[in-house]
């Protein structure tokens, strides 16, 4: 397993690229100054040794660097993630990784006990107007007048282009810089291992598509509707409030919420019993969006919805997938009852079951071991069952008359000014 990494420079500094011109000059030349000003800054406001500690970014790398692994390495020790808006930003596909990758560490902390941390701090390299924002970042406070005036209206892009505003540049600067220092002392997420970044998914939606949903099925027993002799611990007043993993306190349906919101995904959660209650033919899998069943296979322990699951897994759609945790921890799990219980997964769910063994997220049916493994099979999970949506679902078109179809007809010899061919006159044939 990789070593945790040990504590890294005070910020990332995460950015979209500029298309170069072969014969122009760099166009991301004004960024690295930005960058450079920052940690001189940053630099007087900290007794750190020099700027290597101050910030990254990825103009430091240099050809056989790999530098996959040093931008994984600083995005997992790094101390606060400034993420550099403009419209391209949220467009890019390396911009949506490395946000993705340090968010991850910040709810791994919240899952896992270790606290509650807030250590993304936007900066506006051009303005973005909120309703161009994704998900994740419509649900990061900040307040961009804080920085000045001709900063809110005009970005550090808009401040160092235009000589007058020197003084409103070197001021944002600097309180950039301070406001990154204060957060690295006071809300920075702990360190961790590095991910595998060419595996890591993008915390945005693909450039040009629509809103993104899923929706996610519980089947869990309550503490009022456990199998005989099975551990209350797990378990809570309703199906949304099971914790299998004994790494966190926190209800699985509450990090697999927080993580999907993450990936730009607009969320509905159901209670698989209660879903069941509400279908009078007994809960198919909806077939209006994706969705994944998370299983609990202790479920399986009452006839009445082993029967419902076996229905369900009957009318499951092609873009419905199965997760099913099975804490390596909880000593009932390996017990003669956990056992069967496990076993009779692929007998009640054959469908999914089968479909999850032939996917790429094969570990998602073989039963999850631990929080980490399951929080790297969700993403591949939830994208599978997206594409598997827009693959095979019914397009419906827009409402309103529908228009004949053109037909084409032979070369005409028709001069503008002229009369028309029969074809093209009023009530002529084609």
């Amino acid at each position: 397993m990789p070593q945790q990494t040990e504590e890294g420079p005070y910020f990332f500094l995460s950015y979209a690229h500029t298309p170069a011109d072969p014969d122009g000059p760099d166009p991301d030349h004004w960024v690295r100054v930005l960058f450079k000003d920052l940690c001189r800054d940053i630099l007087q406001l900290t007794t750190l040794p020099g700027a290597a500690d101050a910030g990254f970014m990825d103009r430091q790398l240099r050809a056989g660097d790999g530098w996959p692994d040093k931008l994984s390495q600083n995005l997992a020790g790094c101390r606060v993630f400034v993420p550099l808006y403009a419209p391209r930003y949220f467009s890019s596909m390396e911009c949506g990784r490395e946000w993705y990758a340090f968010n991850d560490r910040v709810l791994r902390a919240r899952r896992t006990g270790q606290g509650d941390f807030s250590a993304i701090v936007p900066a506006l390299w051009t303005p973005v107007p909120l309703n161009d924002l994704p998900e994740p970042a419509r649900h990061i406070h900040v307040d961009h007048a804080e920085y000045g005036t001709e900063y809110a209206r005009d970005g550090f892009y808009g401040l160092i282009k235009v000589k007058r505003l020197h003084d409103a540049y070197s001021e944002a600067v600097f309180r950039l810089a301070r406001r990154i220092v204060d957060v690295a002392r006071t809300s920075s997420p702990p360190p961790c291992e590095p991910r595998d970044y060419e595996s890591t998914p993008s915390a945005f939606r693909p450039q040009g598509s629509s809103a993104r949903s899923i929706h996610i099925t519980v089947a869990a027993p309550t503490r009022y509707t456990l199998p005989e002799n099975r551990t209350p611990a797990p378990y809570g007043t309703t199906a949304q409030e099971w914790g299998p993993y004994q790494e966190t306190t926190r209800p699985l349906a509450k990090v697999v919420s927080e993580q999907i919101r993450s990936l730009d995904y607009q969320l509905s959660v159901s209670d698989f019993d209660e879903q069941a209650a509400a279908d009078s033919q007994g809960a198919s899998a909806g077939a209006d969006r994706p969705n994944v069943l998370l299983l609990d296979f202790w479920a399986l322990g009452d006839e009445g919805r082993r029967r419902r699951l076996a229905a369900y897994d009957a009318t499951a759609q092609p873009w419905t997938s199965m997760v099913v945790p099975r804490c390596g921890d909880d000593v009932q799990n390996r017990g003669e009852e956990g056992e069967r219980l496990f076993r009779s997964v692929a007998d009640t769910l054959p469908t999914l079951t089968a479909r999850g063994k032939l996917s790429g997220c094969r570990t998602a049916v073989d039963g999850v071991p631990t929080l980490d493994a399951f929080s790297h099979v969700l993403p591949k999970v939830v994208a599978e069952s997206a594409n598997l949506f827009f693959t095979h679902a019914k397009a419906h078109p827009p409402a309103g008359e529908r228009m004949p179809r053109p037909r084409l007809t032979g070369p005409t010899q028709w001069e503008p000014d002229g009369e028309p061919p029969p074809s093209l006159a009023p009530g002529g044939s084609a």
